[in-house]
C-alpha cells in the first residue's frame, strides 16, 4: 500500500504505466492486498484529474482558463476496506485568493457509510469489538477508526438508525395471520410480532421491551402497528402461546376480528409437565395422532379421549388439556390443509426468528437497560429477515384467507370468552 502511496510519477498518465514489478510485489501478498493497491493509485489519478480542472496540467504554466494553482499536499483519511487510512492528498488555492478549492472526488473516498456498514456486518456475524481490526484487510499500521471504542460507538449509531427505521417502517401489506412471542434478554422481555402475508412471506412488524409479558406492553406494540398501517378490522388468524397477557391484549385491540390459534406445542408440552415420565411418551404420540387428524370433529373427540383417560389419575393434566381447548382447534374448524396447518398450528414460526436473533447478538450477554436490548433486539431481527423463508404451504394460504372472509365469527369464537 506505502509502495503506491509513495510512487508520486504514476500519476500523470493512465494505469497501464504504473511499474509492473510493483504490481507483482503486491500480488505476492495476494489479490486482495493487489486490489487495494490499485484502488489507492486510481484514487490519486482521479484527485488529479480534480486538480487539473482548476489548474491544468501539471507542468504547463498557462494562465488562461485557470481558476486555480497547485499548493503542495497534506496528510487526509479515507474510507477502504472497513477502515480508515491516511493519504496523501493535493491541495489547489483559487487564484484570486479566496481560499483553498474543494476536491470532488475526496468526499466520495470520505463517505463513512460504507465504513459504518462493514462495522455493523461484522459485528452482527459474531466478531467483536476488541478483535474487529484483526479483520480488516491490508497493513493495520497505517489505519483508523478500528479501535474498540470507536467501533463500538459506530454500531451503536449504526444499531439507533436501523432500530429508528424498523420502529417506523409502514405496514401496507396484507398481513392474514401474525405470530405473537416474547424473547427473554437479560432479564427483559422482547415482545415480538411476526406476520406473514398473502405470499406466505414473513416479516417481523414490530418489537416492544418489557418487564414480562404483560397485557400493557402487548397492547402498546398492537397500538404501534396499527398506527404504521396494520388493518385493525381484517379478520386474521393470531397464534400464540396460551399466555393470558398476550391473549387478553389481543381481544381487547381486535375484539371479534380476532381469530385465536392456541400453540398446539405449548399445550402438549403444558399437559406433558403434570405427567410422570412413564405415561408422556403415550399421551405425547396420542395428542400429535389427534391434532394431525383433519376433521375437527375427529380431533376433538380424540383429545376428549385422552382427557378421560386422564381425568382420575392426573386431573391437573386434563384440567391444562382443556384449557383454552377450543383455540387449539381453529386451525382445525378453519379446514386449512396439510403443510400450512403445520406450519399454523404452533408459534414455531416465531421461535424460530427468535432462535435467528439469539445467535447474531449471541455474544452480548449483560444488558444494562431495556433500551439496550431493544436496540440488539431490533437489529438482530432486521438481520434475520434477510434470511426468512416462505412458510410451509405457503401456496394454500388462499384457502385461509377465503374462510377468513366467510366464516361466521361467533362460530370461531366458541371457547374464547
Amino acid at each position: 500500500m506505502k509502495v503506491y502511496q509513495e510512487n508520486k510519477g504514476s500519476v500523470n498518465g493512465s494505469i497501464g504505466i504504473i511499474n509492473s514489478e510493483l504490481l507483482y510485489e503486491k500480488a505476492r501478498y495476494g489479490l486482495m492486498e493487489l486490489s487495494m493497491s490499485l484502488g489507492i493509485e486510481v484514487m490519486r489519478m482521479m484527485f488529479e484529474e480534480d486538480v487539473e480542472q482548476y489548474a491544468g496540467p501539471k507542468g504547463k504554466h498557462r494562465t488562461e482558463g485557470r481558476t486555480g494553482y497547485r499548493h503542495g499536499t497534506e496528510k487526509t483519511t479515507v474510507v477502504m476496506g472497513g477502515k480508515k487510512i491516511r493519504v496523501d492528498r493535493p491541495r489547489v488555492r483559487a487564484m484570486d485568493g479566496s481560499g483553498e478549492l474543494p476536491l470532488e472526488t475526496l468526499s466520495v473516498f470520505q463517505s463513512e457509510d460504507p465504513l459504518n456498514r462493514a462495522i455493523m456486518s461484522r459485528l452482527l456475524s459474531g466478531v467483536s469489538t476488541r478483535k474487529y481490526s484483526r479483520t480488516v484487510d491490508g497493513d493495520a499500521s497505517d489505519t483508523i477508526c478500528t479501535s474498540k471504542s470507536e467501533v463500538s460507538r459506530r454500531f451503536i449509531e449504526g444499531m439507533d438508525t436501523l432500530m429508528q427505521e424498523f420502529f417506523t417502517r409502514r405496514l401496507a401489506q396484507d398481513y392474514p395471520v401474525m405470530i405473537i412471542d416474547g424473547l427473554e434478554l437479560g432479564g427483559m422481555t422482547i415482545i415480538a410480532a411476526m406476520g406473514i402475508d398473502s405470499d406466505g412471506k414473513k416479516r417481523i412488524l414490530g418489537i416492544a421491551e418489557g418487564g414480562s409479558e404483560n397485557s400493557v406492553v402487548v397492547k402498546g406494540l398492537l397500538e404501534d402497528l396499527i398506527n404504521r398501517g396494520l388493518d385493525a378490522s381484517r379478520p386474521r388468524l393470531y397464534i400464540l402461546d396460551g399466555g393470558k397477557a398476550l391473549h387478553k391484549a389481543v381481544m381487547d385491540t381486535f375484539g371479534k376480528e380476532a381469530l385465536i390459534q392456541r400453540c398446539q406445542v405449548h399445550k402438549k408440552r403444558n399437559v406433558l409437565s403434570y405427567l410422570p415420565k412413564s405415561e408422556q411418551a403415550n399421551i405425547s404420540v396420542a395428542m400429535t395422532m389427534a391434532y394431525r387428524e383433519f376433521e375437527y370433529e375427529v380431533a376433538k373427540d380424540k383429545l376428549i379421549g385422552i382427557k378421560n383417560n386422564l381425568e382420575h389419575r392426573y386431573p391437573k393434566a386434563a384440567s391444562s388439556l382443556m384449557e383454552g381447548f377450543e383455540e387449539t382447534l381453529t386451525v382445525h374448524r378453519l379446514k386449512i390443509p396439510g403443510l400450512l396447518r403445520e406450519t399454523l398450528c404452533s408459534t414455531n414460526p416465531m421461535e424460530s426468528a427468535n432462535s435467528a436473533c439469539r445467535g447474531i447478538i449471541r455474544r452480548v450477554s449483560n444488558f444494562k437497560d431495556g433500551e439496550m436490548a431493544l436496540r440488539h433486539a431490533a437489529a438482530g431481527f432486521i438481520t434475520a429477515e434477510h434470511g426468512f423463508n416462505r412458510v410451509r404451504g405457503y401456496k394454500q394460504l388462499g384457502v385461509l384467507i377465503a374462510m377468513l372472509a366467510n366464516q361466521e365469527t361467533d362460530t370461531l369464537e366458541t371457547g374464547t370468552a
